[in-house]
C-alpha cells in the first residue's frame, strides 16, 4: 500500500492538487516547525522556508525540529534538514535570510499558490501581507499567544486583510522617564539593559558600561523636547564618567566605582532636583560600604535561584560577582583588539552572566525608587520580550492552518473560517465567518500597479510628470511616499531631480500615490520593478505596466471649522501625516519623515524605549 493511500482516499480530486503545488512557509519557529511537519504529512509537493532567525536555547521546549547540538544554526536550515525525514520525496528550499530582502518580490511571490505566515513581529506581518495582496496570492495568517491562538485566512478582493483592522500599538517611553522618574518594575529592566550594555540595534546613548562610543553618536536625539532636553545632556556628561570607570575594569576596585556612580551619585542627583518630587516619593540612594558589610554570609550561588525574588543583599552579592564575570570576559578581548576594533558585550536573555547583572542592577534601582523587584525569571521573560509560548497552542494552530489551506486549494472562499483557539469558555476553538475587505483599508482598497525603473536613471521627476500626470491624468495635488517618508509633494519638490535610488527606492519598493484633490481617488500603490536593463537604447528610464482603474474615494464629511486654520482646510503638518496614515506608515506615530536624501531615508534619528503592555511588558526598541 502506497504511503498516500489514505491520503488520497479523505482528499479525492484535492490530494493530486497538493501535490502539485508550490508554498511559502515564512518562519520556522513554534509555529513554523508544527507547520512545516503537518505539510509534509499532508503530501503538500514543493515547500520554501524563510527564516532569519538563529536556534537559541529557549527554543528547544516547544521548537521540536532542534536540538541542543542546533543552537546558533540557522533555523530554516535546520528545519529543512530535519524535516525532510518525513517525507524525503518532497522538494525543500530553505532561505536563511529577511522576507524583506529584495530579492524576495512581487514576481517571486507570484510563483506560490499560497503563502502561509508563521511570524511574531507586526511589521514582518504588514510586509508579508502586502507582498501577498500585490501578487494576488492567498495568504494564511496565523499566531499565538499562550493558550490564545488565531488563523485567517486573506485574499485580495474577498477577504479583509491583515490591515483592515487596526492593531493595537505599544505604548513609548521618554527617556526622562527611564532615566529619573521610573515606576514599573520594566522601567528598571529597561535602564539596566539600555543604559549599562549596548544595544545590538542601535538604541541608546554613548553612556554604556560595556562597550565603547563615539560621544557624539547620530544615535543621540537632539531634539529640544522638554522632558528630554535635560536627560541628553546629563548622557553626554556621563559617557565620560563611564569612561573612565571603564578603565579601571578588572582591579579591586572597579566593582564599588560603578555602583557608588549609578546608585549612589546619579540618584544624590536626582534627588538635588526637589520640583521633580513635589508630588513623588524622592529615590533614597545605596551605600557600598553598608551592602558590603551586611551581605557577607550570603553565598554567591544564589544567583542559580531564578525562581526567588532577591533580597536587596543578595542582589548586591549577584551585582558584584556578574559584574566580576563580565568584566574578566571583556578585558582579554580589549587587550587583544586592534585599534580599528572596539570589542562590547551585549546583553542576551540566554547568557547567564548578562541576565544576572541585568536583574541584580534592575532591582537595586528598583529598591531605590520604592519598585517591587523581579525574580530572575520574570526578569528574563521582560528584558528577552518573551511572550509566553505554549507547545499544544502552536500545534493545535499549526493544524488549523493547514485545514484552511485545504479550503483555499478548493477555492471554497466561502467555507473558510477565521478561527480561534480561546482557553476561556466552554469551547476551546471558536470560528467565525471571513469579513469582507474594509473599504477604507490603506493596504487592500489600494489599486495596485508594476512600475518598472531604471534605478540609475529614474527620477522623481520622470515619475511625476511622465507617469502619474501623462499617463494616469493626475492633478497637482498629491504626494508620494515610500516606507522611508514621504519623497514628494507639492510643497516637497526639491526632490523632483533626485534619482529614485538615492532616495531609497530598489527593487521591491512600494510607492504609495496619494491623491490630495477634492474628489480623490484610491490610492495607488507602485510596485517598483528596477532593472538596470531596463529603459536601454534611448527608452524611457522608467515605464508602467498597464494603467491601473482608479475608482473615486467614497466622500468624507465636511470638516469642522475648529479645524480650519488661517482659512485652510488643514494646515500643511496636517496634511503630511494624514498622506503618511493614508499610506499605513506613520503606525500611530506622530513624527512624519520628509526624505531628503540617503542619510534621512536610513532613519537616523531618536529611538524611543518601548512597552508592549498587552504582552505583560514585553520590551520593544523602536530603531
Amino acid at each position: 500500500m502506497a504511503r498516500d493511500t489514505y491520503h488520497r482516499r479523505s482528499l479525492g480530486t484535492l490530494a493530486r492538487r497538493i501535490k502539485e503545488s508550490r508554498v511559502l512557509l515564512v518562519g520556522a519557529g513554534g509555529i513554523g516547525c508544527e507547520l512545516l511537519k503537518n505539510l509534509l504529512l499532508s503530501n503538500f509537493g514543493e515547500i520554501h522556508i524563510i527564516d532569519l532567525d538563529t536556534i537559541d536555547l529557549s527554543n528547544l521546549n516547544r521548537q521540536f525540529l532542534f536540538r541542543f547540538e542546533h543552537i546558533k544554526k540557522s533555523k530554516a536550515l535546520v528545519a529543512k534538514e530535519v524535516a525532510q525525514k518525513f517525507q524525503p520525496n518532497a522538494r525543500l528550499e530553505a532561505y536563511h535570510a529577511n522576507i524583506k530582502d529584495s530579492q524576495f518580490s512581487v514576481d517571486w511571490f507570484a510563483t506560490f499558490d499560497i503563502v502561509f505566515n508563521a511570524l511574531d513581529n507586526l511589521e514582518a506581518r504588514r510586509h508579508v501581507n502586502r507582498m501577498c495582496l500585490a501578487a494576488d496570492v492567498p495568504l494564511i495568517e496565523s499566531g499565538t499567544t499562550g493558550f490564545n491562538g488565531q488563523v485567517q485566512v486573506i485574499k485580495k478582493g474577498l477577504t479583509e486583510c491583515y490591515d483592515c483592522t487596526s492593531k493595537e500599538i505599544p505604548k513609548s517611553f521618554p527617556v526622562c522617564t527611564i532615566r529619573s522618574t521610573p515606576s514599573q518594575p520594566i522601567h528598571c529592566i529597561v535602564w539596566a539593559k539600555s543604559y549599562l550594555f549596548p544595544v545590538k540595534q542601535g538604541l541608546t546613548s554613548s553612556s554604556e558600561l560595556f562597550g565603547i562610543s563615539d560621544e557624539d553618536s547620530g544615535e543621540f536625539d537632539h531634539s529640544e523636547d522638554a522632558e528630554n532636553s535635560a536627560e541628553i545632556e546629563n548622557l553626554r556628561k556621563e559617557a565620560q564618567a563611564l569612561k573612565e570607570i571603564r578603565q579601571s575594569m578588572g582591579s579591586d576596585v572597579f566593582a564599588k566605582k560603578v555602583f557608588d556612580k549609578v546608585f549612589t551619585e546619579d540618584i544624590e542627583r536626582l534627588r538635588g532636583m526637589e520640583d521633580m518630587w513635589k508630588t513623588r516619593t524622592p529615590p533614597e540612594p545605596l551605600n557600598f560600604e553598608k551592602l558590603n558589610e551586611e551581605s557577607t554570609e550570603v553565598p554567591t550561588t544564589i544567583s542559580c535561584n531564578d525562581q526567588k525574588v532577591w533580597s536587596t543583599g543578595e542582589d548586591f552579592v549577584v551585582f558584584k560577582d556578574s559584574l566580576d564575570r563580565l568584566s574578566k570576559r571583556l578585558k582579554p578581548l580589549q587587550e587583544a583588539a586592534n585599534d580599528d576594533t572596539k570589542p562590547i558585550l551585549v546583553f542576551d536573555k540566554d547568557d547567564v552572566d548578562t541576565l544576572d547583572f541585568v536583574t541584580a542592577t534592575a532591582n537595586l534601582r528598583a529598591t531605590i525608587f520604592k519598585i517591587d523587584p523581579k525574580s530572575k525569571f520574570d526578569t528574563k521573560q521582560m528584558a528577552g520580550n518573551i511572550i509566553p509560548a505554549i507547545a499544544t497552542t502552536n500545534a493545535m494552530t499549526a493544524s488549523l492552518c493547514v485545514l484552511q489551506a485545504f479550503k483555499v486549494m478548493k477555492g471554497e472562499y466561502d467555507q473558510a473560517k477565521m478561527v480561534f483557539l480561546e482557553r476561556s469558555g466552554a469551547r476551546a476553538i471558536n470560528s467565525d465567518a471571513l469579513q469582507p475587505p474594509n473599504p477604507n483599508c490603506p493596504v487592500c482598497s489600494s489599486a495596485i500597479a508594476r512600475l518598472k525603473i531604471d534605478p540609475k536613471r529614474a527620477t522623481v521627476n520622470d515619475l511625476v510628470e511622465q507617469i502619474l500626470k501623462m499617463k494616469l491624468g493626475y492633478g497637482e495635488e498629491f504626494s508620494l511616499t515610500t516606507e522611508s517618508g514621504i519623497i514628494y509633494d507639492p510643497d516637497l519638490e526639491d526632490n523632483l531631480p533626485k534619482k529614485l535610488l538615492d532616495l531609497g527606492v530598489k527593487n521591491a519598493s512600494f510607492i504609495t500615490v496619494i491623491d490630495d484633490e477634492d474628489e480623490p481617488r484610491v490610492n495607488l500603490e507602485l510596485c517598483v520593478v528596477a532593472s538596470e536593463d531596463h529603459g536601454a537604447a534611448g527608452q524611457d528610464p522608467i515605464t508602467i505596466e498597464s494603467v491601473p482603474d482608479l475608482p473615486r474615494k467614497p466622500k468624507t464629511p465636511t470638516p469642522a471649522a475648529s479645524e480650519q486654520v488661517n482659512g485652510t482646510s488643514e494646515p500643511a503638518a496636517a496634511k503630511l501625516k494624514r498622506s503618511a496614515d493614508e499610506a499605513g506608515l506613520s503606525n500611530g506615530d506622530d513624527r512624519v519623515k520628509r526624505v531628503a536624501g540617503v542619510s534621512e531615508a536610513n532613519g537616523v534619528g531618536s529611538n524611543p524605549i518601548v512597552l508592549d503592555e498587552s504582552t505583560g511588558g514585553a520590551i520593544l526598541i523602536d530603531d
